[in-house]
């Protein structure tokens, strides 16, 4: 069992105190996975603030919902897939994204199942896509711009998923019937 703590505004060191502040705001709740990122207050800003960029990006709710799954899902994460599943059906979302995805299937849309393979080819390849994998990707709709956003994105869960496997964070009531 980890001994990651999870902090509240009271125990959090001071530097995470508005941060934690901001969570609850958002959320109406201090999420665990923020609570566990206190310890340590720079990565749950950076979390926050990439959070914040990645969802501001050029991706609709669809095309954030099939990134951030498709890393959920690949990394194996507990907790950030039935967090995205909630997260995903709040901002309307089609609910057969994160199902396909979960059962490893194609999307239905082509353009979002090339934004899933290549978000996929990131993750396998570390990055190192090929030109016709990059060809793909643009010729089904993306540009350059969504290429950099498919890597902001992995940043993003990058820090959630692997704090969550080390922490074994436990999933937030409202997310659990989602797991």
């Amino acid at each position: 069992m980890s001994d990651f703590k999870r902090h509240d505004k009271e125990s959090a060191p001071e530097e995470s105190k508005k941060l934690l502040e901001g969570s609850e705001k958002a959320f109406g709740m201090i999420p665990n996975l923020h609570a566990v990122m206190a310890e340590a207050p720079g990565i749950l800003e950076a979390y926050q603030q990439v959070h914040e960029l990645f969802v501001n990006s050029s991706f609709d709710e669809n095309e954030l919902t099939v990134v951030w799954q498709t890393i959920n899902v690949f990394n194996e994460c507990h907790y950030c897939v039935p967090a995205h599943t909630a997260i995903a059906k709040n901002m309307g979302a089609d609910d057969s994204i994160t199902e396909n995805i979960k059962a490893g299937k194609a999307l239905d849309d082509d353009k979002l199942e090339a934004l899933r393979q290549f978000t996929l080819v990131m993750l396998k390849k570390r990055g190192n896509a090929s030109e016709s994998e990059l060809e793909s990707f643009y010729e089904a709709g993306y540009g350059q711009r969504q290429a950099l956003e498919v890597i902001l994105g992995i940043a993003q869960k990058t820090m959630s998923n692997f704090t969550n496997h080390i922490a074994q964070t436990p999933i937030d009531e409202p997310f659990k019937k989602f797991a």
